[in-house]
């Protein structure tokens, strides 16, 4: 008879029934206060449990914050260096087009005057005067068809949904996962907390990359040598 009213007591102060009667078994019985202190130190473990899980995801995610933020300094060297190295091979192969074209032009003068040396100097009376005959004009290294450029970077502007806009240069073999964190790093923090995923959209045509997309180069997206795309909020799946 006193287990049924110890129970009916735990009922009516609120807790569930199947609790109760867990707390009355496991305290062997010994009452009101020993099933409400056994009840009462089960929640306070869930919520200590509960705190520590938060604690440990937001140390997780700050980790994950900086880790994100390395990378994007990491990869902002890489350009920096990408750069320094392509001005100078720009500026040796300059160099050695120069070099090229100056030696063609002297290859030239030097076979126009073989030619008119083997066709005059078996008949040297009738020889006309040199100038009466002008010699071929070389040829110009400017007037060489043009060669198409390979483009090694790529400039993208950003539009984000308030209205303003990021513009960044990244390596034409870049990934365009290194657009969206670069995007995400930048926009800065919006009311509520944690930031929303994005959706990266072209301008035009019109087409919303996908996260297939998001592994596949810039130049293969057809985004090189420059481009603009357009960020939107992604509902979480």
């Amino acid at each position: 008879m006193a287990e049924l009213t110890a129970l009916e007591s735990l009922i009516e102060m609120g807790f569930p029934r199947g609790r109760a009667e867990k707390a009355l078994a496991l305290t062997g019985n010994q009452g009101i206060e020993a099933a409400m202190d056994w009840m009462l130190e089960l929640v306070a473990q869930k919520q200590r449990e509960r705190e520590e899980r938060e604690e440990r995801e937001a140390l997780e995610r700050e980790r994950q914050r900086r880790r994100q933020g390395q990378e994007l300094s990491a990869a902002r060297q890489r350009l920096q260096e990408d750069e320094m190295r392509r001005a100078a091979e720009e500026r040796r192969r300059e160099k050695a087009e120069e070099l090229a074209a100056r030696q063609r032009v002297r290859e030239k003068i030097e076979r126009d005057k073989a030619e008119r040396a083997k066709k005059y100097g078996g008949n040297v009376g009738s020889q006309p005067s040199p100038t009466t005959e002008p010699g071929p004009v070389p040829s110009s290294p400017s007037q060489e068809p043009p060669t198409k450029r390979e483009y090694d970077q790529c400039r993208i502007q950003v539009r984000l949904p308030d209205g303003t806009s990021l513009t960044q240069t990244f390596r034409a073999r870049e990934q365009l996962a290194a657009v969206r964190l670069y995007v995400e790093l930048h926009r800065g923090e919006e009311p509520g907390g944690d930031q929303d995923p994005v959706q990266l959209l072209s301008g035009f045509p019109r087409r919303a990359f996908s996260e297939a997309d998001m592994e596949r180069p810039l130049q293969e997206l057809g985004l090189v040598p420059s481009a603009v795309l357009i960020v939107a909020k992604k509902c979480p799946s």
